[in-house]
């Protein structure tokens, strides 16, 4: 009997380490990665104040994972989404000149303003992941955020976030970030506690359309698309380096403004 009860509290121990210890995992399937970050790692967001590859910030700071996040205007290398981390605000697009000068930016701010973004709060000590518009009220204390869009999941939010524009007749007369065309596509998602990322790469393009599709096929509680195109990128460790431009002796990728780390 005492021999059962020791080997039954040792699968016991032992599931459970298998749980918390699991770390980062990812799979390949049909040109697609399939990240998954469990609960125990600790998600945070940088910026930088001149453009740099995903690479080059991956080596710098020793991350474990590092993924392209927010979008950015490539002329002046400022943002166009709001990043937070600690708490601080690390970049806002209203510093950026090239919007607060746009007419049909300001004219829809209530609308890019308000774009959807992938934030981290505490609330009575527990930390909360969340994909949520940007003016909706917080749960609890803001950790890190980093804003993109659209949100995918559970509602694709195209017009509602100025990604599209259509007229009377029901006729797309404007399009930002390729969201009807097929194209390299960075996702993230929440399913119960654990984040899901999603690098589409060029061999498998995707119209935002066909982004949320993916996201519901794995059942994923909440899902948004960071930049994606050109700007879709990836390290993990020293075993993986995806990025959506370049050549076979040039891959470093396209430089970039605001990433999502592990470390």
């Amino acid at each position: 009997m005492m021999k059962k009860i020791l080997v039954l509290f040792c699968l016991f121990v032992y599931s459970g380490l298998s749980v918390f210890a699991r770390g980062i995992t990812y799979d390949f399937k049909d040109g697609i990665y399939h990240i998954i970050i469990p609960p125990t790692e600790k998600i945070e967001f940088v910026s930088t104040e001149k453009l740099t590859t995903n690479a080059d910030v991956h080596k710098n700071i020793g991350a474990v994972l590092t993924v392209n996040a927010g979008f950015f205007d490539p002329k002046n290398q400022k943002t166009i989404s709001f990043v937070y981390n600690d708490g601080l605000l690390l970049e806002s697009p209203i510093e950026n000149e090239n919007l607060v000068f746009n007419e049909t930016i300001m004219d829809n701010w209530d609308k890019v303003g308000n774009r959807t973004e992938f934030r981290i709060t505490v609330h009575d000590g527990k930390t909360i992941y969340d994909i949520a518009p940007h003016n909706e009220p917080y749960k609890g204390k803001l950790i890190a955020s980093a804003q993109a869009g659209p949100m995918l999941l559970p509602d694709l939010r195209l017009e509602e976030e100025f990604f599209i524009v259509k007229n009377n007749e029901g006729k797309v007369t404007r399009e930002s970030a390729s969201v009807l065309h097929k194209c390299a596509r960075t996702l993230i998602g929440i399913k119960g506690q654990d984040i899901h990322i999603f690098i589409v790469t060029t061999a498998h393009p995707m119209t935002i359309f066909e982004a949320r599709d993916l996201c519901a096929s794995f059942g994923l509680d909440k899902a948004m698309a960071f930049d994606g195109g050109s700007s879709t990128s990836v390290d993990f460790k020293n075993e993986l380096h995806v990025t959506s431009v370049g050549t076979k002796t040039d891959d470093t990728g396209r430089k970039l403004k605001s990433f999502l780390i592990v470390k």
